[in-house]
């Protein structure tokens, strides 16, 4: 038996990186899978290489009526939601004597205000029993340089998922989040910096984590997977760093 046999789930950010590695997994375990994105043209190409019951969204998750159209195709679709992986989520970095109003709205209208409205228009459609699971992220947990919106909209959050958590216990929805450490996914190419910065700034990450490396997209969607199915029944309200020990060091 598949792991995610006949589970309807939603992934935001679902047309690279971890959403697509996490979609094909569960793709793989038997799930019924929306892909949404913001490019269509970026949908259309991964819809050509996957196999399985889905189908793709554009949807900007900082537009509020993206979100709820989302939903709404989703329903259409397949009827209930099991699964709502709310991973879609962008990383600039800004100095914070760089900080304008527009570096952190964007950040907080992708990363905070999305995952929130997203979530209030899945929730009547979300089976008793199911599951929310945030991307989040554990700069949040220590300090880097040039990540201070970033890290806001992450610990922001944290803290919402701790009290949806509790707002959700009579229905036993659990709600869960994977703190990736520096993983190899196309984040990094869009923070808008020169190719030889990235890949230093690469070095620098992956020579702090005690494992010695990146981590890839496939390992956290393995942890998006665990935290969906029935193998995390009793696992609600964690935030799973999933980051080659560097939150430990």
């Amino acid at each position: 038996m598949k792991k995610l046999q006949n589970k309807v789930a939603i992934i935001t950010g679902a047309n690279s990186g971890i959403g697509l590695a996490t979609a094909k997994l569960y793709l793989q375990e038997g799930a019924k899978v929306v892909l949404s994105g913001r490019r269509q043209e970026a949908l259309d190409e991964i819809a050509a290489t996957l196999d399985g019951d889905f189908i793709t969204v554009k949807a900007d998750v900082s537009i509020a009526a993206d979100n709820k159209r989302l939903i709404e195709e989703a329903t259409n679709k397949y009827g209930k939601i099991d699964i709502l992986f709310l991973n879609a989520g962008i990383a600039p970095p800004t100095p914070t004597n760089e900080i304008t109003e527009e570096h952190y709205d964007t950040l907080f209208n992708t990363n905070v205000k999305g995952p929130i409205l997203a979530t209030k228009e899945a929730i009547p459609h979300i089976n008793d029993g199911g599951t929310i699971l945030f991307t989040n992220s554990i700069v949040h947990q220590k300090g880097f340089d040039g990540l201070g919106v970033y890290s806001a909209t992450k610990g922001a959050l944290r803290a919402y998922q701790r009290v949806l958590t509790s707002e959700l216990k009579s229905r036993g929805i659990r709600v869960n989040s994977i703190a990736p450490g520096p993983i190899d996914t196309p984040i990094y190419g869009k923070m808008g910096l020169p190719q030889d910065v990235v890949e230093e700034m690469g070095k620098g990450f992956a020579q702090q984590v005690p494992l010695g490396r990146f981590g890839t997209a496939e390992e956290i969607a393995k942890s998006a997977l665990f935290l969906a199915s029935e193998d995390a029944s009793y696992i609600n309200g964690v935030e799973l760093e999933v980051d080659g020990g560097l939150s430990q060091v």
